[in-house]
């Protein structure tokens, strides 16, 4: 969750003043809505004089034009008068322009837009919507085409919440930027087609930095929010080098080196509070090399503690700040970074170790003091971040055992519950990369089917099991949320694999939407390793094609090709030519453009 409920007021939009001129509605004399249907009128109210909901019960809509109101609740409505015959209907345009404006200033802009008809603007609007979300492709079969829709509409979710450089997770109550929900949304919308977004979103942070290098939580035009939240430091690291991995972009990596550097120092300069000798025995030694107790991601308000979600930001801003220094040049540093990264990775493992043994527990807890259970916060370190290795690979399976116990339950209607957080979908990422495809399937089926509502394609932060209760959900859509579904989809087609470096792919892909014929893949996706496409096709029971193409460079450790079917592979040919190293349920191939024909016993 994000803010505290002190800070709502502060991001609820004013409206002090509102005007009917020239045929729009101006809003505080720098916003507007242009009817594109000629309107039968339009009627403002301020607060005190009841507002014009006092008047829309009786059809009507107030008698003034313009209002001021003091207090900022104004309100004003435009009406239409329709005439309909029996099941006849009728539409209504309305362009609301993004950005600020001025009433004397873009009267030609204003005129402009009323002189090109509602529906060639609409269908113009489209157009270039399809043109900005139709740089990667999703192919699924009809009966799952939703899949493919939300990713379309997440992405576009996060632009419109947009504000210039400024990610925003959502259109109201949230309508600031956190560092960490810009970051995660940063790396979907570059998986997305749209690189740009992560680079001017930190390069427009980056200005808020301390001069000691600390990282404000969260920005937006009134300044920054400095709680404790040391997952931020990882975040900003991470951010740069992702800009990098799929742009190549060096020209930015030096422009951001010393805003990188100086989140170093303050990111070990925290560490060191816990590498001193008090933490190096007794109660205290579950937490040495760790970060200091925080909120981290505002799971833990009420009491700040050792949270290891932080920890796996760290590491991989360690890690990734070690990789940026090696692509500048500075050798040293790098081998600094990798040894600080290396030894921190293992204060993570035996730190876990030591928690699990204090709380008497079998699975991967969320921090040292509470051992407490969240399967959302593990699944970062799985997911997004490439950690699987920091963690212990039975008690990680319990972990998610753990979970889908309690989910399914929910989802079959035999648990009693109020309300859950959509965050679960970064489990299916997790659940992915653990091998665990029919798990992550199961997931995903019953987020699709309780997305608020399905058509809108969205989650809000709380759902809650009556959607119509008048209860927190926090925004709709939620955009952190849309970022998480994005990155979720990305690992069931392909997810880079940084141990072995390689690629790996279809690893989520369900055996049941090959039927019929349907092909399935993506066009275009980018990976750290240049744009990815692929389509499968199953030619008979037995026999799978798999065609891979685009610019992509292979990486080391090949594509590790992963087949929905769950019979065991007993041949494969690549390019004509037999392959004689395979496993029964993956096969590498390192030729692109290729063409692959599996067999299954």
């Amino acid at each position: 969750m994000h803010a505290s409920l002190q800070h709502a007021a502060a991001i609820v939009a004013q409206i002090r003043e509102l005007r009917y001129f020239e045929g729009a509605v101006w809003v505080n004399g720098n916003k507007t809505v242009i009817p594109l249907t000629a309107p039968s009128g339009f009627g403002a109210a301020a607060f005190d004089s009841g507002g014009v909901t006092k008047h829309l019960p009786m059809g009507k809509v107030p008698d003034e034009t313009e209002v001021l109101d003091k207090f900022g609740y104004a309100s004003g409505a435009l009406r239409f008068d329709l005439t309909l015959s029996a099941e006849s209907s009728a539409e209504v345009y309305l362009a609301i322009p993004f950005g600020e404006m001025k009433p004397e200033a873009d009267l030609s802009t204003i005129r402009s837009l009323q002189h090109v008809s509602g529906p060639e603007q609409f269908e113009r609007a489209l157009q270039d919507w399809e043109a900005k979300l139709g740089a990667v492709e999703i192919q699924v079969p009809p009966q799952v085409q939703a899949i493919a829709d939300t990713f379309k509409t997440a992405a576009g979710h996060i632009l419109i919440n947009r504000d210039g450089p400024a990610l925003h997770p959502g259109p109201r109550r949230y309508n600031r930027s956190w560092i960490r929900d810009g970051a995660i949304m940063g790396a979907a919308l570059i998986r997305a087609g749209y690189p740009t977004a992560i680079r001017d979103f930190i390069r427009w942070y980056a200005r808020f930095q301390a001069e000691d290098g600390n990282i404000p939580d969260c920005a937006d035009r009134e300044g920054t929010e400095w709680l404790p939240e040391f997952d931020a430091y990882g975040e900003f690291i991470y951010a740069v080098a992702e800009y990098y991995r799929f742009t190549g972009d060096k020209e930015f990596l030096y422009e951001m080196q010393p805003a990188v550097a100086k989140t170093l120092a303050y990111m070990e300069g925290l560490r060191s509070k816990r590498l001193t000798e008090e933490y190096r025995s007794g109660e205290k030694q579950a937490c040495y090399g760790l970060l200091p107790e925080s909120m981290s991601h505002e799971g833990y308000m009420a009491h700040p503690v050792h949270a290891y979600w932080d920890d796996f930001w760290a590491i991989r801003g360690l890690r990734d700040a070690s990789f940026m220094a090696e692509v500048l040049g500075d050798t040293a540093e790098a081998e600094r970074l990798s040894f600080l990264q290396e030894a921190m990775s293992e204060n993570v493992t035996a730190s876990l170790q030591a928690a699990m043994a204090r709380h008497k527990i079998d699975f991967i807890p969320g921090s040292v003091e509470f051992g407490d259970f969240d399967p959302t916060a593990t699944s970062i370190a799985i997911g997004l971040l490439d950690q699987l290795h920091l963690l212990p690979l039975k008690e990680t399976h319990n972990t998610y055992d753990k979970y889908l116990y309690g989910f399914r339950e929910r989802a079959g209607g035999t648990l009693n519950w109020n309300n859950y957080s959509a965050y679960e979908i970064r489990i299916i990422g997790a659940l992915v990369k653990l091998g665990r495809r029919r798990d992550a399937l199961d997931v995903l089926g019953f987020m699709l089917r309780d997305r608020r509502i399905p058509p809108w394609n969205q989650w809000p932060e709380i759902s809650w099991r009556d959607p119509s209760g008048p209860s927190f959900i926090g925004d709709l859509p939620h955009t952190w949320i849309s970022a998480e579904y994005m990155l979720a989809m990305c690992s069931m087609f392909a997810y880079e694999r940084e141990e072995d470096d390689s690629l790996v792919i279809a690893a989520g892909l369900a055996e049941e939407w090959l039927s019929d014929g349907f092909e399935v893949g993506v066009r275009n996706l980018p990976t750290y390793h240049g744009n990815l496409s692929y389509s499968l096709r199953l030619e008979s029971t037995d026999t799978m094609r798999l065609k891979l193409e685009g610019d992509l460079e292979v990486p080391q450790g090949g594509i590790v090709v992963m087949p929905p079917l769950p019979r065991p592979i007993r041949q494969v040919q690549i390019n004509g030519k037999p392959v004689s190293d395979f496993k029964s349920e993956r096969f590498t191939c390192r030729e692109v453009p290729s063409e692959s024909v599996v067999k299954f016993w």
